[in-house]
């Protein structure tokens, strides 16, 4: 029995995929609900996994190509058994025309070369390299570009032609490759909006700095308690994430977006919470943050980080959201102007917390600061809006016990 591997229904606001990476080939043994495909659409990588055990007869797409809803993406044989050479039809229907016969000299090569990307036979071929011959680094032992690198770069080139030879004598020593990568989709729309944010909205930004020697304080006196109680650790995140939704409560204008010529100004608040990942930064978000407490916003925010890191966020994770909060601090910034991220008007910006001199009482001290930034929409929020927004954040995690009051 022949089943059919369809696209997932996509969301109303996703009109199609592409084809990111095939798991499997024509002739591969598959089990139920494995993964044969990944479709990368402008926000999330989708999975799509077998419908039955059986074996994968034909691939309707080749990588790369962009499909819609629905579409049929391969056919597979229920119950067959693996067969040793996949039938000539497994071919992918869309599959561009067959390159150019390699020259006899690079002959020895061939085994092995279809299973690599583009760069990689490209290297393989112009060295003369047998790929069964390099150790695989990438996903279930492949061989990648890279490796094919390694292996010249240790000596394992093949000797090249004698006119070869001649072109390269005066060639400089070490691998000088280049490879022209398409943007994936989620990038290419990361680049969008971004060029969306700098043209349509008047952006400023304006910069505080808070002591957090209060909350380091509360986190080393609570925090093991809070772990026992609730099985994760007491962040920082949650603080920032706490004074934001109050603050966002005082300054109804940060939290709100334009359309066209009305402000819409949002009764909940919803903060995206940026996450870096492999394909590009993106930003889940914390419904109704307001009611959340603590160890609510620290495990959303865990779960987010390890979907993220497994490709599993997604699309209501990563829709809506009414203000943003970004932390180049995990990565060592100490001073950053982060871009508002369209429909919103704001977006407030934490930085790494570095113990620096201040003076306190007429007394000069250390104390963990942080620089912190807001970057804000100028044609709706005016720069005393979103000072007052950031002082308020301010002292309330300079006196964490303003947030348990609402203050």
């Amino acid at each position: 029995m022949t089943l059919e591997v369809k696209v997932p229904v996509l969301p109303e606001s996703v009109a199609d995929a592409t084809i990111a990476t095939w798991h499997k080939k024509p002739g591969d043994a598959v089990k139920r609900d494995e993964n044969l495909v990944d479709l990368e659409t402008d926000k999330v990588v989708l999975e799509v996994p077998a419908p039955a055990d059986g074996v994968l007869k034909e691939i309707r797409f080749d990588t790369g190509a962009t499909v819609t809803s629905q579409q049929v993406l391969a056919i597979l044989e229920e119950g067959a058994a693996a067969s040793a050479s996949a039938p000539a039809a497994a071919a992918p229907a869309t599959k561009a025309a067959p390159a150019p016969a390699p020259a006899p000299s690079a002959a020895p090569a061939a085994a092995g070369v279809d299973a690599l990307s583009p760069a990689g036979r490209r290297v393989a071929t112009e060295n003369q390299i047998d790929p069964s011959k390099v150790a695989g680094t990438g996903r279930g032992g492949a061989v990648t570009k890279e490796d094919l690198v390694n292996y010249i770069s240790a000596g394992g080139k093949s000797a090249p032609a004698p006119a070869a030879a001649a072109a390269t004598a005066k060639a400089p020593s070490g691998p000088r490759t280049e490879e022209r990568v398409p943007m994936t989709r989620m990038r290419a729309k990361i680049a969008e909006r971004l060029m969306q944010s700098k043209n349509s909205i008047a952006m400023l930004t304006s910069f505080n700095e808070i002591n957090l020697a209060k909350v380091a304080a509360m986190r080393k006196e609570l925090g093991e308690q809070f772990e026992k109680a609730n099985g994760i650790k007491l962040g920082f995140m949650s603080f920032f994430v706490k004074a934001a939704a109050e603050a966002l409560k005082r300054h109804p204008i940060v939290n709100a977006s334009v359309d066209g010529n009305d402000i819409i100004y949002h009764a909940y608040q919803d903060i995206s919470v940026a996450v870096s990942t492999d394909k590009g930064l993106v930003t889940p978000v914390l419904r109704d943050a307001q009611n959340m407490g603590f160890a609510d916003v620290e495990k959303a925010i865990a779960g987010f980080a390890k979907k993220a890191r497994e490709g599993g966020l997604t699309l209501d994770d990563l829709q809506g959201g009414t203000f943003t909060i970004t932390n180049g601090g995990t990565f060592g910034s100490l001073f950053s102007t982060p871009i508002v991220n369209p429909p919103q008007s704001a977006i407030l910006g934490m930085h790494a917390i570095k113990e620096r001199a201040i003076v306190e009482n007429g007394q000069v001290i250390a104390a963990p600061m942080m620089y912190v930034a807001i970057s804000y929409d100028h044609r709706i929020i005016d720069g005393k809006d979103a000072v007052l927004f950031l002082v308020d954040i301010k002292n309330q995690l300079e006196n964490p016990q303003r947030m348990l009051l609402g203050m």
